[in-house]
């Protein structure tokens, strides 16, 4: 597969490459790149990407931040888990196994999660991993209810019509076929803001593309369904918000309603003319906002001590155990 658009976004090898054991004993991928003694940024990539998604974060951010991305189940090299193991369930186990491996006792970390990543804080927003290892949380391109009722892809009047077209397009069974012209056009109708850059268009639909089947139908199935309400109440830490203002899948008004819902919220960013794929569209605003979280929210190092009273003190002011195992995989 491709890297991400040019050679100067491409970050270097990972440091590590591990196999974390979810709850059920599905495998799940994970690269951790720069420093081991810097501070750590969690990165949960969405549905039918992998790590490559976020190149342009880990190239900026790897010089001085412990980075620590994974492929969600199913996705990249992470493994298919089988049947019955796609949920919101398995999504919180996984991020939980991925934290708690990772991260010592009482390290903290910014979390950043895009689309089906930003699903998966939400869904794990209670879990005791989450709340003890999340300093802060970056929600990007996302939403946590009535996707399917609320997504623009299908271009017609809002109803149970378009409803029911778009849940159909999530589990969709056919396969992609090979990125062309043509594909890339739709891939960029769907996700992307007009304005985008052919490079970027290419690299998402390359890595769109090579996402296995079964995991895209699976979870296709897991998002039509998705109903993570709950979670955004139960997400007790500070939480900022991007979206783009083009974005069809999950439009601007899903961030809107998350950050009015957000226990401890740290507003919304809406970004002008980008689609869905923010990482991708906007590296430099996404990057951004994690190196701000880091800068507020982590102490010097390791983030092990002072940044419990920095998040205690941000909910103060705002208005509004699951066991892992993990294995070294051969880096290539």
């Amino acid at each position: 597969m491709s890297r991400l658009l040019h050679r100067d976004t491409v970050p270097p090898p990972p440091a590590a490459e591990l196999a974390v054991r979810s709850a059920d004993g599905a495998r799940v991928h994970v690269e951790l790149h720069g420093p081991e003694d810097a501070p750590a940024v969690v990165l949960a990539h969405g549905w039918t990407c992998n790590t490559r998604f976020w190149d342009a974060q880990i190239r900026d951010l790897a010089v001085d931040h412990r980075v620590i991305a994974y492929d969600q189940r199913g996705h990249g090299l992470s493994p298919d888990p089988g049947p019955g193991g796609y949920s919101t369930n398995a999504l919180a186990d996984d991020l939980e196994a991925v934290l708690t491996t990772t991260l010592e006792p009482g390290r903290r970390a910014v979390i950043a999660g895009h689309s089906m990543g930003g699903m998966t804080v939400m869904a794990a927003a209670a879990r005791p991993a989450l709340r003890e290892h999340a300093a802060a949380v970056l929600l990007c391109s996302t939403g946590s209810t009535r996707l399917a009722a609320e997504a623009l892809v299908v271009p017609i009047r809002a109803g149970a019509l378009r409803t029911r077209i778009t849940t159909a397009v999530l589990g969709a069974k056919a396969p992609l076929g090979p990125v062309n012209p043509v594909s890339r056009k739709v891939l960029k109708y769907a996700t992307m803001g007009a304005g985008s850059a052919p490079d970027r268009v290419d690299a998402c639909a390359r890595i769109v593309h090579a996402c296995p089947r079964r995991a895209r139908v699976a979870w296709g199935h897991v998002l039509a369904e998705l109903d993570l309400a709950a979670g955004v109440r139960e997400l007790r830490v500070p939480t900022a918000m991007i979206a783009g203002t083009d974005d069809r899948l999950t439009p601007p008004v899903h961030a809107r309603a998350i950050a009015d819902a957000l226990p401890v919220g740290l507003g919304l960013t809406e970004l002008a003319g980008m689609g869905h794929m923010t990482p991708v569209e906007a590296p430099e605003a996404v990057t951004a906002k994690i190196r701000e979280l880091v800068a507020r929210y982590l102490a010097a190092g390791t983030g092990t001590e002072g940044t419990a009273a920095a998040s205690g003190a941000a909910q103060g002011t705002a208005t509004t155990g699951t066991a892992a195992t993990a294995e070294k995989e051969d880096v290539a």
